[in-house]
C-alpha cells in the first residue's frame, strides 16, 4: 500500500496535466456539463487508496488526527451545508464533493509524510519539473500544428486559441483554456527559480541531484510558455508571485541576488514575443511580425500601450449585446477566407475584461438583494442559476469568472470569512517552510491572484494539490532546511 501511494504521488503532476483532454462526456443539463478527466479520476483513486492506507497505518488514531484539522474543516463543511439551500443542488453536490476530495488529498499527503524520505522528494521534484517541460513542449507542438493548418480535432486547440483570433495561436495544452495551462506552470516556474537561488547560495543540501543549468533552463522555458499562452491571468499571477519571492529574498538576505530572476523573465517574454511574430508571418492571416508585436503589447497592457498603426484599432462589435467572454471562449470563423484573411482581434479585447467586470458586478448585485443571501448566499453551485433568474446572464451555464465574486454569491459573508480563515492557516504553514517559505508563499499569492480570472475547481485541481505537496515537502516538521 505504501508503494502504491508513493507511485500515485509520483504521477500526480502528469495526471493533473490532463485536466480536460482526453475527456469522458457523461451528458449535460441546462446548467452544466457532466465530464470526467484524467485529473479527476486520479484524485478519486488517490483519495480511496490513501484513506485505506491511512486507516491501516493509524487505525484508532485516525479520528484524533482528523479532529486536529477542525479549523481547516470549517470552510468545506459550510460549503457542504450550503447544498441544502442551493439553487442548483446537482452542481452544488458535485462542487462540494470536489472540494472535499481535495481536502482529503491534502490531509493524506500531510499525515502520510513519514512515508516520504529525501529520495522520494528528489524523485517527485523530477516528475514535477519533467511534467512542466512536457507541457511546454506540447504547447509549442500545438502552435506549430495550428499554423500548419492541422485541424483542432488533432491539435486539441480550443476554438478561441487558433491563429485566426490574433494572427498567432496561444496554446491551451491539455486544458480547456490557455489560462489554466499557464496557471499550471506557475508553481514549476517559481520552484525552479527558487531552487536556482538556493543552488547559488549553496545552502540547500537537498539539491545534489539537480544541475544549476537544468534548473535555469526549466525556469526560462516555463516562463516563456506562460507568455506563449497569452493568458493575462496567468501572466499577472506569475509576476505577482515572483515579486513576493524576490522582494522577500532581498529583504531577508539584504543582498540583491534574488533579482536575477527578472532578466530571465524579460528575456523569456522577448523571445516569446519574437516567436509570436514569426508565427504570424507564416500563418494564413495578413498579420506581420510588427502588427502582432503591437497587438500583444496592447492586449497584455489592457490597452494602455498602443503602438499599432493607424487604422488597426477597429472595434469588435458584439451584436448580441451579451459581450465577448474572452478570446478563449470566442468561436473561430469557418475559414480564413471568410474573413478576408483578417484576424478576429486586432489588439486589446476590452470585451473580455468588461464581461468579467459585468458578471462580477452582477454577482454582487444579486448577493445584496436580501439579508439571507448576504449572510449565507444562494448555496454552492447556484451562482449561474441565480444570475439567470435575476435576468443578469443569458443562460444558467454562464459562470461568474471570478472565484471571489462567485464565492460571495454562493456562500455569503459567512463563507467568505471562513475562506479567509483557511487562507490564513495556509499562510501560517507557508511561513514555516524555512528557507523555502518565500517561494511557497509566493505561489500561494500567485494562485490567489489567478482566481480573480476564473471560477470553479475541476480545471484547476493543481492549485490545491501542488500547494499541499510543496508545503509537506518543505515544512519544518517534515525535514530540516
Amino acid at each position: 500500500m505504501k508503494k502504491l501511494v508513493r507511485t500515485l504521488l509520483y504521477v500526480m503532476p502528469v495526471a493533473l496535466l490532463f485536466s480536460y483532454f482526453p475527456v469522458i462526456t457523461l451528458g449535460s443539463d441546462a446548467t452544466m456539463n457532466f465530464e470526467l478527466s484524467v485529473a479527476v479520476i486520479w484524485l478519486v483513486v488517490f483519495d480511496v487508496v490513501g484513506m485505506v492506507a491511512a486507516v491501516l497505518e493509524f487505525r484508532a488514531k485516525i479520528f484524533a488526527m482528523v479532529s486536529r484539522w477542525w479549523m481547516w474543516l470549517l470552510f468545506p463543511t459550510f460549503v457542504l451545508l450550503s447544498v441544502v439551500w442551493s439553487l442548483n443542488v446537482t452542481r452544488g453536490v458535485l462542487t462540494a464533493g470536489m472540494l472535499w476530495a481535495l481536502v482529503v488529498a491534502g490531509f493524506l499527503v500531510w499525515h502520510l509524510r513519514s512515508w516520504f524520505d529525501e529520495g522520494f522528494w528528489q524523485r517527485w521534484l523530477r516528475w514535477f519539473l519533467g511534467a512542466g517541460l512536457f507541457a511546454c513542449l506540447w504547447c509549442v507542438v500545438q502552435c506549430v500544428m495550428d499554423v500548419a493548418g492541422v485541424t483542432r480535432e488533432v491539435t486539441g486547440m480550443c476554438a478561441g486559441c487558433t491563429y485566426a483570433m490574433f494572427g498567432f495561436p496561444h496554446p491551451n495544452g491539455f486544458f480547456i483554456e490557455p489560462q489554466f495551462m499557464g496557471n499550471f506552470l506557475i508553481a514549476p516556474a517559481m520552484v525552479a527559480a527558487m531552487l536556482c537561488l538556493r543552488k547559488c547560495c549553496k545552502k540547500y543540501n537537498g539539491l545534489r541531484s539537480f544541475n544549476f543549468g537544468f534548473l535555469l533552463v526549466c525556469f526560462f522555458v516555463y516562463s516563456a510558455t506562460i507568455f506563449l499562452t497569452f493568458s493575462r491571468g496567468a501572466i499577472y499571477a506569475l509576476i505577482v508571485g515572483l515579486l513576493v519571492m524576490t522582494v522577500w529574498g532581498v529583504v531577508r538576505t539584504r543582498k540583491w541576488r534574488a533579482l536575477w530572476v527578472w532578466p530571465v523573465v524579460i528575456v523569456a517574454f522577448l523571445m516569446t514575443l519574437a516567436l509570436q511574430g514569426l508565427m504570424a508571418e507564416v500563418s494564413p492571416t495578413n498579420d506581420t511580425y510588427a502588427t502582432v508585436v503591437a497587438k500583444v503589447l496592447n492586449h497584455l497592457s489592457l490597452g494602455i500601450i498602443d503602438v499599432r498603426e493607424k487604422g488597426d484599432d477597429s472595434p469588435v462589435v458584439d451584436e448580441g449585446g451579451a459581450g465577448i467572454l474572452a478570446p478563449e471562449y470566442a468561436t473561430a470563423p469557418e475559414s480564413v477566407d471568410d474573413r478576408g484573411e483578417e484576424a478576429v482581434f486586432d489588439g486589446y479585447v476590452a470585451e473580455s475584461t468588461d464581461t468579467r467586470l459585468r458578471l462580477t458586478s452582477a454577482a454582487v448585485e444579486v448577493w445584496r438583494r436580501d439579508f439571507r443571501t448576504v449572510m449565507v448566499g444562494v448555496g454552492v453551485g447556484g451562482a449561474g442559476q441565480a444570475l439567470y433568474n435575476a435576468g443578469l446572464s443569458p443562460a444558467p451555464k454562464e459562470i461568474v469568472q471570478n472565484e471571489y465574486a462567485s464565492l460571495l454569491l454562493e456562500t455569503g459573508t459567512i463563507g467568505v470569512l471562513l475562506f479567509v480563515v483557511t487562507m490564513g492557516l495556509a499562510v501560517v504553514l507557508a511561513l514555516r517552510c524555512g528557507v523555502m517559505a518565500p517561494v511557497v508563499t509566493g505561489i500561494l499569492v500567485a494562485y490567489l491572484v489567478s482566481i480573480c480570472f476564473f471560477s470553479g475547481l475541476p480545471n484547476a485541481l493543481h492549485i490545491v494539490l501542488f500547494f499541499a505537496v510543496l508545503i509537506t515537502m518543505w515544512h519544518k516538521e517534515t525535514r530540516k532546511l
